[in-house]
């Protein structure tokens, strides 16, 4: 008798943990308000980066390669103008990689 009254307890204790889980997934899934807003903030961020970094990829490497054509054979305006735009492309790539991180991460999650 004594275990059967220990079996109902601890299903009755398991139940309740497992309901409670359960509901609470389905009724509290609401993110907070400023949680909500600090998300909405970065993705506008976000998409404002991504809206002012192909202009700013295309200005420096075209001053990069006027540079280069402009140096009338001054070896160190070459040498800057090809660091010029390389490392702007290796730049504006390292932001669309972020950003298809990002778009892979949320599609994960969300």
């Amino acid at each position: 008798m004594n275990k059967k009254k220990l079996f109902y307890f601890l299903f009755i204790i398991f139940y309740s943990i497992l309901l409670l889980f359960i509901f609470s997934k389905c009724c509290f899934c609401s993110d907070p308000k400023l949680i909500s807003t600090l998300q909405k903030a970065f993705e506008e961020i976000e998409k404002w980066i991504m809206k002012i970094s192909t202009p700013i990829a295309a200005v420096s490497t075209a001053s990069g390669f006027l540079m280069q054509k402009f140096s009338f054979g001054d070896e160190e305006k070459i040498r800057t103008g090809k660091k010029l735009v390389r490392n702007s492309l290796i730049s504006y790539a390292f932001i669309l990689a972020i950003d298809l991180v990002l778009a892979a991460v949320k599609s994960l999650v969300g």
